[in-house]
């Protein structure tokens, strides 16, 4: 090489962003409390009624509000602020007000006071999943997104498998207050550090505003946008009937929550596969991770009735389930291009909605057919998210670069 090639090769190598351990370690914590956020009212339920004087069945507004106010206030919020506010004071703001709303509802004396407190944590939430992957995909090299969107949302599935039970644990030790003040702590520290540690993401598109219009005329952003939300209504169908289901199949209550917990373990080993291939395989890879859950799904009704069966079929689902949420956090950012802030937004309403679709459509299938069929129901939308990916070549899902540079790819022309 000359030098004047040496030097090139040298500036550019000074030019191109680092990877930010750092920061995308800070993004992960806040990804997790903001799940633990969400989850803990469940397992806090009983605690939170007696405490508050009210029943059950009430207590369930803290989750359903906070769903509620997330499919209503992402889009909205995200085009208002998003064109406005720089990213990173956007992330420390967004982290700054889900410890302010478990403070408030550490500190409610009545359900309504609670219920408002959590409607601050839904707006948080929605806006720390509609900027994040932006934000991500703006501060890491282009070849390395796949491998930082696995690191970052690596803190979802933490949260899944140790996060909630964790935290009802200490509920239930101390009090279900002290619970929500710890998440809040934890808050107030990741601000903190996010000061110094986040790097700046200044815009890189231009005088371009994101719109939802203009990522909805975008070649695959439909596709991605439908095709991820009915997978977690699959999820969702058994995840939340799950009791049920392993009751009807004859293996003991205790083992309903060692599944959710594999679940939740083996979602990481699956978040660790798809860093790994989210930047050279992503269609492939995505193809198998849906196939796989098509299968498990299919397959629990019969072998789900042995330890051994279950235990293996259950790996599968929660390998391939993190692996298919990776996979699509990157290719919505792929789809929406220039306009992908609006894309990410989308989906976290779209999302928002296959998770509330998934536990009535779930209820649906145990009222019907029973609860031992309930993984056959959730096959039902997982395969037609396998259908969409497949036809969805050329937009939202195309073939990676090494895919492409494989013996025997055949190129697919591209539209006119």
């Amino acid at each position: 090489m000359q030098p004047s090639s040496q030097q090139a090769a040298s500036e550019a190598s000074l030019r191109a962003p680092r990877f930010p351990w750092g920061g995308l370690l800070i993004l992960a914590t806040a990804g997790f409390t903001a799940v633990t956020t969400e989850l803990l009212p469940s397992g806090l339920l009983p605690q939170i009624s007696r405490d508050l004087g009210v029943v059950e069945s009430a207590v369930g507004s803290l989750t359903a509000a906070y769903a509620a106010v997330i499919v209503f206030t992402a889009l909205p919020l995200s085009r208002l602020l998003g064109g406005r506010v720089q990213r990173k004071p956007l992330l420390i703001a967004t982290v700054l007000a889900f410890a302010l709303s478990n403070v408030l509802l550490a500190s409610s004396p009545s359900l309504g006071l609670a219920v408002s407190a959590r409607l601050l944590g839904g707006v948080a939430h929605g806006m720390l999943w509609s900027s994040m992957a932006p934000y991500v995909a703006r501060i890491v090299p282009a070849h390395s997104v796949g491998k930082a969107m696995a690191m970052v949302f690596s803190g979802n599935s933490i949260a899944l498998a140790v996060g909630a039970p964790i935290g009802t644990l200490m509920g239930s030790v101390l009090s279900w207050r002290a619970s929500f003040l710890v998440l809040a702590g934890v808050g107030a520290v990741l601000a903190l550090l996010a000061v110094w540690v986040l790097p700046a993401a200044p815009d890189e598109d231009g005088n371009t505003t994101p719109t939802l219009r203009g990522a909805l005329s975008l070649p695959g952003v439909i596709a991605v946008a439908t095709a991820w939300p009915l997978l977690l209504l699959g999820h969702f169908t058994l995840f939340t009937y799950i009791a049920p289901f392993l009751h009807a199949s004859g293996l003991p209550d205790a083992f309903t929550s060692f599944s959710l917990s594999v679940v939740g373990a083996a979602s990481l080993l699956g978040i660790w596969i798809a860093g790994l291939t989210a930047d050279s395989y992503p269609r492939r890879s995505l193809l198998s991770a849906i196939a796989l859950l098509v299968v498990a799904f299919g397959l629990l009704p019969v072998m789900g009735g042995t330890w051994g069966g279950e235990l293996v079929l259950v790996t599968v689902w929660g390998g391939a389930f993190g692996a298919v949420g990776i996979y699509n956090q990157a290719a919505i950012l792929r789809a929406g291009g220039e306009h992908k802030d609006a894309a990410n937004g989308l989906t976290v309403v779209t999302i928002q909605l296959g998770i509330a679709v998934g536990a009535l459509y779930g209820a649906f299938a145990l009222n019907t057919v029973g609860a031992l069929w309930v993984p056959l129901a959730a096959a039902v939308p997982t395969a037609a998210a396998l259908a969409i990916v497949v036809a969805s070549r050329r937009g939202g899902y195309p073939s990676g670069p090494q895919e492409l540079a494989a013996p025997g790819h055949r190129p697919t022309r591209p539209r006119r």
